[in-house]
């Protein structure tokens, strides 16, 4: 049976623009969180974010192309070539048509939209740039990155909001596992800090209003959580037929087991009280990899930092895994680099990766109140030695998605091995 391999990491983060920048400031509990300056949010009543900083897109572009698209694309090419070249993978006439291409997002270019739209009502429609549809269509983030590649295998890209990054890994692995490719370039990005959509999360009540000390402000868990911090960001991750892998001697980094969707079928922001389609997710993600509740290591939770959110999770964890929920380390990278809509579960996914390599939990910063109702082990503020062989990834979306991912340390034929080889230049 195909196995499907990790093989290439990349990643633009808030608080890193690459992987093991990451990864070193994840470990240490460094937050991402300061004052907006994609735009003036002096009149705003929420000021800040985990913006990504010191990103030059002509670092992985070319001006010309860079120019014409939207910021969530631009990091989307940035962090496949940080994964291509991470897994020593060359895409070449002779492999195209066997890599295909999922990255997803949940707002795509809107905030491209948004400066049109000014600019339409400002000086008239020969304003508006003739590349705008190209820029802001929601399948941009996986076309442009097989275009300036030159993939010509399947492509596509799918928005299930907050769900969409562990969406796209799960729908790579399936891919690979059908035989229609060999290797995915898959994961999740988004960029959508600008003036409408953050004054729309505003008014929602979702966000965090703790201007005077944001890097203290996301709380997931804590019993004084007030909401969620923006985020962007983009992570990408290769995966590949193990067979593939191991033909060119790639470095093996963990692998896919398997994954669900279910919905909550409830209400377009709130998820169930109860938990119950959340926890339905879970408990088939599992039971799709051919596990048990006692085989789960570890959690990264969608842990968002809202009253709500937080509580219902902990209560579908309980309710799938019962006593072992108690047993589990349960962590929330949104409190490091904030919520990246969808690019947060490839973000947590990546994390997850270099937690079972180094067998090491990043930990859930600013929990210092515990709340009765999320009584679970959740990482408090250090990062903690623990090997973990089986990862759990959560995350829900607006809407009601509910997509949870299975990841694996990397066992060559079972025996326990890690299946590293030295790495090759070509498939």
């Amino acid at each position: 049976m195909t196995r499907v391999v990790i093989t290439g990491l990349g990643a633009i983060t808030p608080i890193g623009n690459d992987v093991d920048t990451f990864w070193k400031n994840m470990k240490a509990g460094v937050s991402g969180a300061d004052q907006i300056s994609a735009f003036d949010a002096s009149d705003y009543n929420i000021q800040i974010a985990c913006e990504v900083k010191d990103f030059d897109p002509n670092d992985w572009i070319d001006k010309k192309t860079a120019k014409r698209l939207a910021r969530s694309t631009q990091m989307a090419i940035a962090t496949t070539h940080q994964a291509l070249q991470d897994a020593q993978f060359k895409i070449t006439e002779e492999n195209a048509k066997r890599v295909g291409i999922v990255i997803n997002s949940g707002g795509g270019g809107l905030p491209v939209m948004e400066e049109a739209t000014h600019k339409l009502l400002n000086s008239g429609p020969r304003s508006v740039s003739p590349f705008l549809i190209t820029s802001i269509m929601m399948n941009a983030v996986s076309s442009m990155v097989s275009i300036e590649f030159g993939t010509m295998g399947p492509l596509n890209s799918s928005a299930l909001a907050c769900a969409s990054g562990n969406y796209a890994l799960l729908d790579a692995y399936h891919l690979i596992k059908r035989g229609e490719a060999d290797v995915v370039i898959s994961g999740g990005s988004e960029a959508a800090i600008s003036p409408v959509i953050f004054a729309s999360f505003a008014r929602m009540g979702a966000l965090s209003p703790n201007n005077m000390d944001p890097k203290r402000a996301s709380r997931p868990f804590d019993k004084d959580r007030d909401g969620f911090v923006f985020g962007e960001g983009a992570a990408t991750l290769i995966l590949e037929s193990e067979e593939h892998a191991k033909a060119r001697g790639a470095t093996i980094y963990g692998e896919i087991l398997g994954g669900s969707l279910t919905s909550d079928g409830h209400h377009v922001t709130a998820p169930k009280p109860d938990g119950s389609g959340s926890g339905e997710a879970i408990k088939r993600a599992i039971e799709y990899c051919g596990k048990k509740p006692e085989d789960v290591d570890v959690i990264f939770a969608h842990a968002t930092s809202t009253p709500l959110g937080d509580t219902a999770e902990t209560v579908a964890i309980k309710n799938i895994l019962g006593e072992r929920a108690y047993q589990i380390p349960v962590t929330g990278t949104k409190s490091l680099v904030g919520h990246m809509l969808g690019a947060a579960g490839a973000v947590a996914a990546l994390a997850a990766v270099k937690s079972m390599q180094e067998g090491i939990v990043c930990p859930t910063i600013n929990y210092e109140t515990p709340d009765p109702e999320c009584d679970l082990d959740y990482v408090p503020n250090e990062a903690r030695p623990h090997k973990a062989d089986m990862a759990l990834v959560n995350a829900f979306g607006f809407g009601g998605h509910n997509c949870v991912i299975a990841l694996g340390s990397y066992r060559e034929n079972g025996t326990g091995q890690n299946g590293n080889g030295n790495k090759n230049g070509t498939a």
